[in-house]
């Protein structure tokens, strides 16, 4: 193997490790598990419970597979549960830290408020906390017109975004949600963006955040701020998510919870019973699809002197598990991607249907330490052929051709 001078060793390593943003989801919806009906399911104790919700999806956020829904691609209106696309796409693209000054637009604004004055100064990470926790309207136009320059910009980038993590049947009209008629998502599409949201560090302490305070500049008080999010407060190991409502939407809930390595979440829209429906689908998928390790980082490739470059978890069902098989494809010596050190990937299936991949290095590589491969199930990565080789190729080899 070629060795790289030691300069571009530093900035392979560099640019790998921060190559690994937020990209696009690869979810995978399996047939309905077993004993789920139209408007009941069993969970593991047998126990015939219902789900009041038009529709729903249970997800699990480290690989991104839907585990169960009703309705999951249906457009329904989404009520404040629009705020996790204004937050998330607020904390990618703006600096916490900025002041940020409430307009006109933003002042009064109708519906659930932070009561801020019109030309009152906060900075972005405290709108966001307010945004999240108390649902604020006035927030999340102040955000937009500070991040999108215009109210008109931000919806602009909202829309991106969903399209960039495969929202297929979403559309924004503005960051707060109140109603139109061409405002809406799905509950799989919501499911897709909470995961993606959730492995970000910013959005996970602000959505799992009980309760917060602000500095107040026209009041000798500071804003005290407590999540509308009861699950919080309900549920143990709950940790996130975000609360709707209007009259056209009903109920609408977002939440998220962890037991051990485990993180799931579940989307609720126009949901009566939210709160009950949130914990019943919460303890269905803990016992039904446990997170499992299908590989380790570093385990040994069958016949080769080579490794598996991270590893790979993904929840399955006790009788999911013998339907698992990998396939191993290896990339020619002298090639640009063996130059940079991949040696081929491993494609997991399950019944037949690939689930994800998995690079394969050679033992002791330093990319196996810098957490530059994710397996493409994971709604945290790009895929490592996709993006960051096609970079790495320019860079190192003046190669542009795949």
């Amino acid at each position: 193997m070629k060795k790289l001078h030691p300069l571009r060793r530093v900035m392979l390593l560099t640019v790998l490790s921060a190559s690994v943003i937020p990209g696009s989801v690869s979810a995978v919806e399996p047939e309905a598990p077993a004993g789920y009906k139209a408007d009941t399911m069993t969970i593991a104790n047998q126990r015939s419970v219902g789900v009041s919700a038009q529709g729903y999806a249970l997800i699990d956020v480290t690989s991104g597979r839907i585990l169960s829904g009703r309705k999951g691609d249906e457009r329904m209106r989404i009520a404040s549960l629009t705020k996790v696309m204004t937050a998330i796409v607020a904390i990618e693209h703006g600096k916490l830290s900025d002041l940020v000054k409430v307009s006109r637009n933003a002042y009064a604004k109708e519906g659930s408020s932070l009561y801020l004055k019109l030309g009152e100064e906060m900075s972005l990470e405290n709108l966001l906390y307010g945004l999240m926790l108390r649902s604020g309207n006035d927030a999340a136009v102040a955000i937009a017109e500070h991040v999108g320059q215009s109210l008109e910009g931000f919806v602009y980038m909202m829309n991106a975004k969903a399209e960039e993590i495969g929202m297929s049947n979403t559309h924004f009209d503005n960051p707060h949600g109140l109603d139109t008629d061409t405002h809406f998502s799905s509950a799989n599409d919501m499911a897709k963006l909470t995961a993606y949201a959730l492995h970000n560090p910013v959005f996970r302490q602000i959505s799992g955040t009980k309760l917060r305070k602000a500095p107040n500049p026209n009041e000798s008080w500071d804003y005290v701020w407590r999540n509308k999010n009861k699950m919080l407060f309900l549920y143990e190991g709950a940790d996130g998510g975000k609360t709707g409502y209007t009259k056209l939407s009903g109920r609408t809930l977002i939440s998220s919870a962890t037991r051990g390595t485990q993180q799931l979440a579940v989307v609720t829209l126009n949901a009566p019973s939210d709160w009950s429906d949130h914990r019943q689908l919460f303890d269905y998928g803990f016992a039904k699809y446990p997170l499992r390790e299908i590989a380790k980082a570093g385990d040994p490739v069958e016949n080769t002197a080579f490794v598996t470059g991270r590893d790979f978890l993904y929840p399955l069902g006790d009788e999911e598990v013998s339907g698992l098989t990998k396939s191993v494809e290896f990339v020619p010596p002298e090639t640009p991607d063996y130059i940079l050190g991949y040696r081929g990937k491993i494609t997991i299936q399950l019944k037949g249907q690939s689930i994800g991949t998995i690079p394969v290095v050679e033992k002791n590589s330093p990319l196996s330490d810098v957490g530059a491969f994710a397996h493409e199930a994971s709604p945290g990565a790009v895929p490592f052929t996709k993006h960051v080789m096609d970079v790495l190729r320019v860079v190192f080899t003046g190669n542009t051709q795949d």
